[in-house]
């Protein structure tokens, strides 16, 4: 049976994941440990963490790269259970999915650093091929 109206090969639709409560928290000031540790399911508080070690806290690529895969695993969970099949489109423009697309953003950037150059290619490819947007504003294009 088809669907009327639905290009059925255009393949999946958007994902958009539900509002997510710690990005309230990280905007009001709180701090990310805190954060993390009452929401340690949100993509927003390990892209917290990642980023702000990648921005200086350590200079330990490690503990981002840590911060980052907790995150995106955590987020494959969130997405899966709002649909997505492992495939399609999560818009940078919905806001709530900024969570994940920063964690995969942060653990390719951190792959990188640390010489994971297949990781890193998988990861900025995924970005890429899940939302072009988030690839240009988190990557900027950068090549490996």
């Amino acid at each position: 049976m088809t669907q009327i109206g639905r290009d059925l090969m255009a393949g999946p639709p958007p994902v958009h994941l539900p509002p997510d409560p710690a990005q309230e928290r990280l905007s009001a000031g709180v701090d990310r440990r805190e954060v993390a540790r009452i929401f340690p399911a949100s993509p927003f508080a390990w892209a917290a963490m990642a980023g702000q070690s990648a921005e200086g806290e350590t200079d330990d690529p490690i503990t981002v790269y840590a911060y980052a895969r907790v995150g995106y695993h955590r987020s494959l969970d969130m997405l899966r259970r709002s649909g997505w099949k492992g495939h399609g489109p999560v818009p940078w423009s919905h806001e709530p999915n900024r969570g994940f697309l920063m964690c995969l953003a942060l653990l390719a950037l951190a792959a990188r650093d640390i010489g994971e150059t297949d990781e890193w290619e998988r990861c900025s490819t995924f970005l890429a091929e899940t939302s072009p947007e988030a690839y240009q504003a988190l990557l900027g294009g950068l090549e490996g």
